[in-house]
């Protein structure tokens, strides 16, 4: 088991898409929100900020404990997501930048055993950790994407 090299690429720079996305985008727009219940772009960057912390706090458990279960993560209940959006986006940048550096150079220096550790996922079972960075990588995409409809349909 290793990290190919799609999940690999991704993992490392999929997350630098979201400054050239907004780069043209006014500070009015980053707060706006497109419809009731729905996020602005900087809720968007700030969630995707906040839940990198969650899946490096993961990943720590999934190497120390034998087979985690994890709730589905929920920003509404996550008590410290509120504190993320105050925050301007610019700092939220360099945050979600610098601790993915990081959260990077630990997942490329995990073992084949390593790579192989379950965690229990409430709704999609028993994932090893390789399928947790892919998880994670996917989710991340789908907010990207979400953040490239938000600039674009103005």
């Amino acid at each position: 088991m290793k990290i190919y090299d799609s999940l690999h690429n991704r993992l490392q720079t999929q997350h630098l898409a979201v400054e050239p996305i907004i780069a043209a985008v006014s500070d009015e727009l980053l707060l706006q929100n497109p419809a009731s219940g729905k996020w602005s772009i900087q809720n968007n960057i700030a969630h995707l900020t906040r839940y990198q912390k969650v899946f490096n706090e993961r990943i720590t458990r999934m190497l120390v404990e034998g087979e985690p279960m994890f709730d589905c993560y929920s920003a509404d209940t996550d008590p410290q997501f509120e504190s993320y959006l105050s925050i301007p986006v610019k700092t939220l940048l360099e945050i979600y930048n610098t601790d993915r550096d990081a959260v990077f150079a630990r997942l490329t220096n995990l073992n084949q055993a390593e790579l192989a550790r379950i965690g229990v996922h409430p709704k999609y079972g028993r994932l090893t950790l390789l399928q947790w960075m892919e998880f994670f990588a996917l989710h991340e995409a789908h907010h990207l994407y979400t953040i490239f409809q938000l600039v674009n349909n103005t």
